[in-house]
């Protein structure tokens, strides 16, 4: 090794370790693990499926416009998330997110026609 007794390197300090030590470790790991590949395979499908829906357009009323904030504590910067509910023609409402700029042009109480695919927004045309 390197002259030092009792230094196997870092095997050395878990091999230490009381197993509670080592048991709650692993849950820790496991949890974090998990909840990435969550996100990921949530991801992939959520895009398969919109991917594989139809694409439709349908004559739709604006409901309602709403965004969600998050994060921006301290120094950081906030991101927000903008979402449109329409009512269409079926009497059917669907809330889909939209891009801010999209957003900003869509007024409650618009009528018009509504593209959409899945849960993605594609269009809304007065």
């Amino acid at each position: 090794m390197n002259g030092y007794p009792g230094n196997e390197g870092s095997l050395g300090l878990i091999n230490e370790m009381p197993p509670f030590f080592k048991v709650f470790g692993g849950f820790i790991l496991i949890l974090v693990v998990g909840g990435f590949l969550y996100a990921i395979i949530r991801g992939i499908s959520t895009w398969t499926t919109n991917n594989a829906s139809d694409i439709i357009t349908s004559p739709a009323t604006v409901l309602d416009k709403r965004t969600e904030v998050w994060g921006g504590s301290g120094d950081s910067s906030s991101s927000t998330n903008y979402y449109v509910t329409f009512q269409l023609a079926n009497r059917t409402r669907i809330e889909l997110p939209v891009r801010g700029d999209r957003f900003g042009l869509i007024v409650i109480g618009d009528q018009g026609q509504l593209t959409y695919q899945g849960t993605r927004f594609k269009e809304f045309t007065r």
